[in-house]
């Protein structure tokens, strides 16, 4: 497994000549598996919560009515969708596309899963976004500060996945952590564990990628 003193090395390399935007660049970690075949129906559709908070949270969309759409919004959450808008994305795909590209995370009342699933399952499905159920008096502010501090690190028959540690603000050391955390969540996923993973690269929205093999860290 990747360490983090190697981790940090990364990312000291990845801000290196690295030239200053006028916005604030995210930073990536992508892992390069092996050892896997696809073709089995190979996927990991993991949310993994990060240990140092990033700048940019990640958005959430709950799909809730009466006392939980109530208590939805007192949390914060990006949006809440009651039953009667939810009817109306059943039959406007557009609209319906936009609202499963437009939030990371969704949550929803237990009685409206099924009606979820009717009206936006075919957009969540294939994006791995389909929500996480609520059920009667679950603590919403609790599960909402949980996702907004999570990213989704996914992968569908393909040998490379990538998820946001978080961007340029931040302290490497925040950032090694962010990526250790995807690192160790995905090998838990992995048929043979840090076996399966090659190589990772790390690198800001507009930098170099700064690569290491795990091959070679589990080596030395």
């Amino acid at each position: 497994m990747l360490d983090d003193n190697q981790l940090k090395g990364m990312i000291k390399n990845a801000r290196d000549g690295f030239e200053k935007r006028n916005f604030t660049q995210s930073a990536e970690l992508t892992l390069i598996l092996k050892d896997i075949d696809v073709k089995k129906g190979f996927s990991i559709n993991e949310v993994v919560n990060l240990p140092n908070k990033t700048t940019k949270t990640s958005s959430i969309c709950v799909f809730a009515s009466g006392d939980m759409g109530m208590r939805a919004r007192k949390a914060e959450v990006d949006r809440v969708i009651e039953p009667e808008e939810l009817d109306r994305l059943g039959t406007n795909k557009k609209d319906a596309r936009k609202v499963v590209k437009a939030y990371d995370f969704f949550l929803a009342d237990t009685s409206l899963m099924s009606s979820v699933g009717r009206s936006l399952g075919q957009f969540m499905g294939p994006k791995g976004k389909m929500p996480s159920p609520l059920a009667y008096g679950a603590p919403i502010e609790n599960i909402a500060d949980r996702f907004r501090g999570s990213v989704r690190a996914r992968a569908k028959n393909q040998l490379n996945i990538s998820a946001k540690i978080g961007d340029e603000k931040m302290q490497d050391e925040q950032l090694a952590g962010n990526a250790l955390a995807i690192i160790s969540a995905i090998e838990k996923k992995l048929p043979q564990g840090d076996k399966n993973i090659h190589n990772a690269i790390i690198k800001f929205t507009m930098s170099k990628p700064s690569k290491a093999s795990a091959v070679a860290q589990k080596q030395k």
